[in-house]
């Protein structure tokens, strides 16, 4: 078993749909040019109000990228 060392970065991810989707929507856009994702942890939820109703969700998360050996 080897000891792994991770990176820590900040995503912020929005949907209109739900939180669900504003966190897969983050890190599906950073999988294309990131490597080794390997957990995140949601840090934040807000979202944007527009006549009374979510118009959109926004939530900000640490993404661990484990660095290779």
């Amino acid at each position: 078993m080897s000891e792994h060392v991770y990176k820590k970065i900040e995503l912020t991810g929005s949907s209109k749909k739900s939180i669900d989707d504003a966190i897969t929507t983050a890190i599906a856009k950073a999988s294309k040019t990131l490597r080794n994702l390997h957990w995140f942890e949601v840090t934040e939820t807000r979202g944007q109000i527009e006549d009374g109703k979510v118009a959109y969700w926004q939530v900000t998360l640490k993404v661990g990228l484990r660095i290779e050996d």
